[in-house]
């Protein structure tokens, strides 16, 4: 049996592991294809299984969504090409719930040798070492990984959630805020004390006309559209 390398888990803050891979739609370089944007790259067990094909239809009906964020989909199991290619036809003759006809124009990874997998820690031998989990991995325009998700086998990922980090990561790198739990786009966010949140915590000491208080750690103000 090859000796397998093992890589360290990669965390948030860190740099993502860099990676050249065969996808469904050409060879990708990775960060350098995608220098500027923000990336979800994202697992799944295996082709032709239920709770993936779900997933894939969301992510491809999401895909100008995510675009609009200035943000790419890659995807990756540890199947060939061609079974990819062969799933993403298949996928388009399935209707469910409101979606059909859809075709998966985003990356996907051919990843046999699990090398991209093992290097983001998608292979967890407790589940099993021949298929990857359900990772979802958000990396910003500078190539640093912002978010870690892992779903199990069983259960399928809430895409209004991983759309609601772009959103909420994008927000405070540019305004230099954090949200409160369950915030969405329009809701008030919250004044972080400094050097509590990382690139939120670069705020002016005067927090403006329009900041209210809690508590002396507790601060909001309207979120700007």
């Amino acid at each position: 049996m090859e000796d397998r390398v093992l890589y360290p888990m990669p965390k948030i803050g860190e740099k993502a592991p860099a990676f050249e891979a065969v996808t469904t739609q050409g060879n990708i370089k990775f960060p350098e294809d995608y220098k500027g944007k923000w990336v979800i790259l994202f697992s799944h067990p295996s082709d032709f299984t239920p709770v993936c094909t779900t997933e894939f239809m969301t992510f491809a009906k999401m895909h100008d969504e995510f675009r609009a964020l200035n943000t790419e989909l890659i995807g990756l199991s540890i199947d060939s090409l061609y079974s990819h290619i062969a799933w993403l036809r298949g996928i388009q003759n399935i209707e469910w719930k409101d979606m059909k006809n859809i075709k998966v124009e985003f990356p996907v990874i051919e990843d046999l040798k699990m090398e991209v997998a093992n290097k983001y820690g998608m292979i967890q031998p407790k589940t099993s070492t021949t298929s990857a989990v359900r990772a979802v991995f958000v990396i910003d325009p500078d190539g640093i990984i912002r978010t870690i998700l892992y779903y199990p086998q069983s259960t399928g990922r809430n895409f209004d959630e991983i759309k609601r980090i772009i959103l909420a990561l994008q927000n405070a790198d540019k305004n230099g805020i954090a949200t409160p739990a369950d915030w969405r786009p329009g809701d008030d966010v919250i004044i972080p004390p400094p050097g509590s949140c990382g690139k939120a915590s670069e705020r002016m000491a005067d927090p403006g006309k329009d900041a209210y208080c809690l508590d002396w750690f507790l601060c909001f103000k309207k979120d700007k559209k």
